[in-house]
């Protein structure tokens, strides 16, 4: 029987990195893999590495990021992703799910996510576990950093 866990690691040993590495590529083709920027998540107190793991090995993860504004504490969920060989199995919906827990237990007032349109499977799983699209124009200021 294949066992599911979702943590929040406070390390990563050179097997879940080399599996986050190989997870990137899946997310987006723009990706890179930073060993740094990486660990430097694991310490940060506003963001939080949720993983998945089948039978013990890194098979997906997910970013939750909790910041104060003045309008109340908020977070954003970045970085979802199940490696190919494990989709179907509902990973992503248990990350989803502990990220939800995580969000409601530290009463951030709203958790936002963002999606590509043509992830039209992503979107059916992100509002199937309660988030709803909203009418708003995302904006980038791309050149703050090269």
């Amino acid at each position: 029987m294949t066992t599911i866990e979702i943590d929040i690691p406070t390390a990563l040993d050179s097997t879940d990195l080399d599996a986050i590495r190989r997870l990137l590529p899946q997310l987006s083709r723009s990706s890179t893999f930073d060993e740094e920027r990486l660990l430097a998540m694991l310490g940060h107190p506003g963001t939080d590495l949720l993983v998945a793991r089948v039978d013990g090995e890194v098979a997906g993860m997910a970013t939750l990021a909790s910041f104060p504004l003045a309008t109340g504490w908020r977070g954003h969920v970045d970085d979802v992703v199940v490696d190919d060989a494990h989709r179907g199995q509902g990973i992503a919906r248990r990350l989803l799910e502990a990220i939800i827990q995580l969000a409601e237990t530290r009463g951030l007032r709203t958790l936002d996510l963002t999606s590509r349109p043509s992830r039209r499977a992503a979107i059916a799983l992100y509002e199937s576990v309660g988030f709803v699209r909203r009418e708003s124009t995302l904006m980038r200021y791309a050149e703050v950093q090269d």
